[in-house]
């Protein structure tokens, strides 16, 4: 079997988020002095993985059914994958894949739920129903970017959880953070595909703001992770460390000033120097939270 085709409709790359809300997660309990479990933490990062490319496939599997990928112009962040208008896969097959994607992270969640009990129970239904739903209803309501938050948060606490078996305020503020920083990628890849998506009948954010008004609002989620990250700082919540994200600004503006631009513009290519710097902005702002716990961990 060709694996590629595989690779690519899982988004590889955008799994990456993913991986760095349980990493904040675990740097977070070291930080709090508690020691980690790497069967429990492997675990964890398996389970998060196979939720992630769920997402993923039933996206693909969707988009291919309703039509929005035979319509949109794709590119290196928007536009699906290409697998499905291009016949390199059934969908049939990349459905079947998305459910035992979510399967696979289900059971290794109901294992949590055995070991810890009730609050990964909560965090595992939201995130098994929620799954499944994004596709077929939260993206056609305008609430993909709020979905991506919530398991941005739900991601650092249950990986927090997991591992200490307490609820702490730190991990549940922290994964605000990361999921506001995962929304910040959605809203901007959500540009190029506004009149496909808008033709299918769906309501995304952007949709629901209007091209112009929402490429002013992108800059908010950027200000909104940074206001956060200074009142965590200032309030202990977070080490100083963790000032050094400030790092990845240039990006978010870079990305701000490009989108001001090329909102409206009608080749979807001017849009990806932006969809660029937003990954860049959100995955090295995420990296650096990590590192920051970690770095204060060493030098507490």
């Amino acid at each position: 079997m060709n694996i590629k085709p595989w690779l690519k409709t899982v988004r590889v790359r955008f799994l990456l988020a993913s991986i760095i809300s349980v990493s904040i997660g675990l740097a977070v309990a070291l930080w709090k002095g508690y020691a980690i479990d790497i069967a429990y933490a492997l675990l964890t990062y398996a389970g998060v993985i196979a939720l992630h490319a769920s997402v993923d496939l039933l996206n693909d599997y969707w988009d291919y059914r309703l039509g929005i990928d035979k319509a949109t112009r794709r590119t290196p962040f928007s536009g699906g994958t290409g697998v499905l208008p291009e016949n390199i896969l059934k969908p049939e097959s990349v459905y079947k894949a998305g459910l035992i994607m979510l399967v696979i992270g289900a059971i290794i969640g109901l294992y949590f739920v055995a070991v810890r009990g009730f609050m990964i129970a909560v965090i595992l239904a939201f995130a098994v129903v929620s799954v499944y739903l994004y596709s077929t209803n939260i993206v056609r309501v305008g609430l993909g970017e709020l979905f991506v938050a919530v398991k941005g948060a739900m991601i650092v606490l249950g990986t927090y959880y997991v591992q200490t078996a307490e609820v702490s305020i730190e991990p549940l503020y922290v994964g605000v953070i990361a999921g506001v920083l995962s929304s910040t990628v959605l809203f901007m890849n959500s540009f190029p595909d506004y009149n496909a998506d808008k033709a299918s009948g769906r309501r995304t954010l952007v949709i629901a703001l209007g091209l112009e008004r929402a490429s002013r609002v992108f800059i908010a989620f950027p200000i909104l992770a940074y206001i956060l990250i200074i009142v965590g700082v200032l309030s202990s919540i977070m080490p100083i460390y963790i000032l050094l994200s400030f790092v990845a600004l240039p990006y978010a503006l870079h990305a701000y000033r490009t989108l001001l631009k090329e909102y409206n513009n009608s080749d979807v290519e001017r849009l990806i120097p932006s969809m660029s710097s937003t990954v860049i902005f959100s995955r090295v702002t995420g990296i650096i939270i990590a590192l920051g716990f970690l770095i204060a961990t060493i030098f507490r």
